[in-house]
């Protein structure tokens, strides 16, 4: 070896060191090179100058600098380690969000798969015309018991009566329906006016025109039950044929939701001329009131005295079938309403005392805190829209009374316990990463709280703030504050 070999070698070595150091964590990169060439040079040192050194010396001397890559990778491992520690998703913001919108979307799905659920999005809420009416015999002992007969009817439509302009009639009957490959099975089929529904003033869904309908067969109705829960609302069942007793008929039609408010619990209507209803036993009339009869209309009920058509002694009631129930929307947003107003009552609607410092998140970090928050809100409103209709209609009847107190019930509950949540949740998000402070630590003594502050310490795993809240509140510690912390911390947090 010669001796001008030697400072070559020992900048070979340093290059070597160098290199390693590149693998090292940043913040611990240059303390470590440093460390490293401090040994390259003590172990020299030892092995007298370089002019003198040996091969073998500088065999040594490169293992040693090969080594430092050992220690470089370890390093790093350690450090990929701890970041994953500190890194870690449990108590993120994007987390919580994640959770979140897999509830929204767990119940959209069932809004989607549940037939009932997407019936009450598929079908409007649409009431009667106003002044359609439900005839019965003042007489009748139960408002539900068919109560009027067709030939009554038909002498009122012979008539010129004053207080109604438009006529129907309806008998209901158990009837045995066949539907080829669905289920089948005893009906309580209504033998009605053709004009029924269009004296009502509902349309029909899935409706079939006239001139494209069949006209060897009678025509059938089907209400949204059956339809719902015999088909699994499928709309492609308008047009088919079924045999209701020994009559084929074919669907031309889904009956409205209101059409529930008819007497009789129908489950549908087989559509006739007056002529080919039966004149035996009894059913139900609805009328179309004038304007002088919707004048007597009156809390929901009518008078109409027979008089007009000819002299009896019995007079008829009318109960009106324009009543309008409110539409799932209108629920939900009256429980989100109702839940908003009771929410000071369960929680605190204040986050904590920010500005007790100077040391203050930037504008883009409180937008971020405050867009985290609108942002909870609003799934948490989606996930209560239809969390709430997947409860009142998978298994009740779309619009029925029933449904409508279940969605209001589950709106306001699930609106006002999110809320609650929302705000409790916010309270314990760092102000600057927006994660959820942990370890939580007792300090002081509630008897020394006039004297000192006591309660609990909750520490940012960033490093970013620590959160007092206080043991008992005071008119000096009243709520919950954030405390910042400087550069001094950073060594305790450190990768």
């Amino acid at each position: 070896m010669t001796p001008q070999s030697g400072p070559v070698l020992h900048a070979v070595d340093r290059g070597l060191l160098c290199c390693a150091s590149f693998l090292v964590p940043q913040r611990q990169r240059a303390e470590w090179r440093l460390e490293w060439e401090s040994e390259l040079w003590h172990a020299r040192r030892l092995n007298g100058p370089s002019c003198m050194a040996s091969w073998r010396t500088e065999r040594r001397m490169a293992g040693f600098c090969l080594g430092a890559f050992r220690d470089a990778a370890c390093l790093r491992r350690l450090w990929w380690q701890d970041r994953k520690s500190i890194a870690s998703p449990r108590g993120s913001a994007t987390l919580c969000l994640v959770w979140l919108g897999s509830l929204l979307l767990a119940s959209y799905l069932l809004s989607i798969l549940l037939p009932g659920v997407r019936a009450a999005h598929d079908l409007s809420n649409e009431p009667a015309r106003p002044g359609t009416i439900s005839i019965q015999d003042e007489g009748a002992e139960n408002s539900a018991d068919p109560s009027m007969t067709i030939d009554q009817v038909r002498m009122w439509e012979r008539s010129s009566q004053r207080y109604a302009d438009g006529f129907a009639f309806y008998r209901v009957a158990q009837e045995a329906v066949e539907s080829g490959s669905h289920a089948g099975g005893t009906w309580r089929v209504a033998q009605a006016s053709s004009n029924l529904f269009t004296l009502a003033g509902w349309p029909l869904h899935y409706a079939i025109p006239r001139d494209k309908s069949r006209s060897d067969v009678a025509r059938v109705v089907l209400s949204e039950r059956v339809w719902r829960e015999q088909f699994g609302a499928n709309p492609k069942i308008a047009g088919t044929v079924l045999l209701v007793g020994s009559r084929p008929a074919q669907v031309v039609g889904i009956a409205p939701a209101d059409a529930w408010k008819l007497p009789g619990n129908g489950d549908a209507w087989l559509l006739e001329s007056d002529k080919e209803i039966d004149s035996h036993g009894r059913g139900y009339a609805v009328a179309h009131l004038t304007r002088s009869g919707r004048l007597e209309l009156w809390g929901g009920l009518v008078q109409i005295s027979s008089y007009d058509a000819q002299k009896s002694e019995h007079d008829f009631m009318g109960k009106s079938l324009d009543e309008q129930l409110p539409g799932p929307a209108s629920i939900f947003w009256f429980g989100v309403l109702l839940a908003f107003l009771a929410l000071p009552a369960i929680a605190s609607v204040s986050l904590a005392e920010y500005n007790f410092s100077s040391h203050k998140p930037s504008w883009m970090r409180r937008a971020m805190r405050v867009g985290f928050l609108g942002a909870k809100i609003v799934l948490i409103l989606a996930i209560a829209y239809f969390s709430s209709g997947d409860l009142a209609y998978w298994h009740s009847s779309v619009f029925s009374p029933p449904a409508v107190y279940i969605q209001w019930t589950a709106s306001f509950a699930i609106c006002l316990l999110g809320m609650r949540w929302a705000l409790l949740d916010q309270r314990q998000r760092c102000p600057v990463c927006l994660r959820r402070v942990s370890n939580p630590a007792q300090v002081g003594s509630v008897s020394r709280m006039f004297l000192a502050w006591s309660g609990t310490e909750l520490i940012c795993t960033g490093g970013h703030a620590l959160l007092h809240v206080p043991g008992l509140p005071t008119s000096w510690f009243s709520t919950q504050r954030w405390m910042y912390l400087d550069s001094s911390w950073d060594f305790l947090f450190a990768c």
